[in-house]
């Protein structure tokens, strides 16, 4: 478990549309060359995996070399273009991957801190309320809903 307060953070607003401006771009550049799977497609599809990676590129060159056991219907050039894509895109991929990664861990200790603290005060209220001190009952009754079944 992290310490208290472990994480004390404000990003300026301009570093924020930097990086904006930065996810846009790249957004845009990958935007021709991405597309979106339905889950049923997703699910049906035969995944490429670690695993499965260098069978595939162990493949691509027997099919280059001996393309004598390469079946009709297998377009050559379409699978290199689709094992280089996967190449190409699995390097960005890790890349997000792992920004992806920290930033997840860091707004979910960055909302952790926050919802303790708030947690804090709401029973402070609550407190208050039953102690009848003036005010208190309004903003309990207010923050109560959060815990309504």
């Amino acid at each position: 478990m992290p310490p208290e307060n472990a994480i004390s953070i404000e990003i300026p607003a301009e570093e924020v549309t930097k990086v904006q401006d930065a996810l846009q771009i790249i957004t845009d550049t990958l935007k021709p060359y991405l597309i979106a799977l339905t889950p049923s497609d997703r699910q049906e599809l035969p995944k490429m995996s670690d695993k499965t990676t260098p069978f595939v590129e162990k493949v691509l060159n027997y099919a280059e070399s001996d393309s004598q056991f390469s079946p009709a219907y297998m377009d050559l050039p379409e699978l290199k273009k689709d094992v280089e894509a996967v190449s190409t895109l699995t390097r960005v991929f890790r890349v997000v991957a792992q920004l992806n990664e920290n930033l997840n861990d860091t707004i979910t200790l960055a909302g952790s801190e926050a919802f303790i603290a708030t947690l804090a005060y709401y029973n402070s209220v609550k407190h208050a309320a039953r102690m009848n001190v003036p005010g208190a009952k309004t903003i309990y009754d207010d923050l109560k809903k959060r815990f309504a079944k």
